[in-house]
């Protein structure tokens, strides 16, 4: 028996639509994770970036569990001192709510040099129309993945 180890040229990329629209936001960000990174395919190889396109619409109606809209809180720093900002998931999400799905995201994929161009295969939507309908994205379950 051999295993099959996929090349860069090899890679076959698929366009999938996701609708985020009532779903627990940590569960999403873990499974669109998945996608990004290719271990959905059989053909998955860790050192190459065999992942597909996910386009997420209806991004800012997801949900949180708990009390987490008032109590999670976000922060950034400019560093210079004194310049730590907090902003916490409510307010965060009036202001760019892609943000905050884009966040989690970013979290759940490994942290090395593919995540950059894994997270740009990202495409995030508040309205539940997209642009691209030329790629003829499919819908996926991400229950099953």
């Amino acid at each position: 028996m051999v295993t099959k180890v996929l090349k860069k040229g090899e890679v076959v990329r698929t366009w999938y639509v996701v609708d985020a629209s009532d779903k627990v936001l940590g569960r999403l960000a873990t499974r669109i994770a998945r996608v990004l990174i290719g271990k959905h395919k059989p053909q998955y190889t860790p050192h190459v970036d065999c992942g597909d396109f996910v386009v997420v619409v209806n991004a800012d109606k997801f949900r949180v569990t708990g009390k987490k809209m008032k109590d999670k809180i976000y922060y950034s720093h400019s560093f210079y001192p004194g310049g730590l900002k907090r902003i916490n998931l409510e307010s965060l999400l009036q202001k760019q709510p892609e943000k905050v799905l884009a966040h989690a995201v970013n979290g759940m994929l490994p942290k090395n040099r593919l995540r950059a161009p894994r997270m740009k295969r990202l495409k995030l939507y508040t309205s539940p129309d997209h642009p691209h309908t030329a790629q003829m994205p499919a819908q996926i379950d991400l229950s099953k993945i």
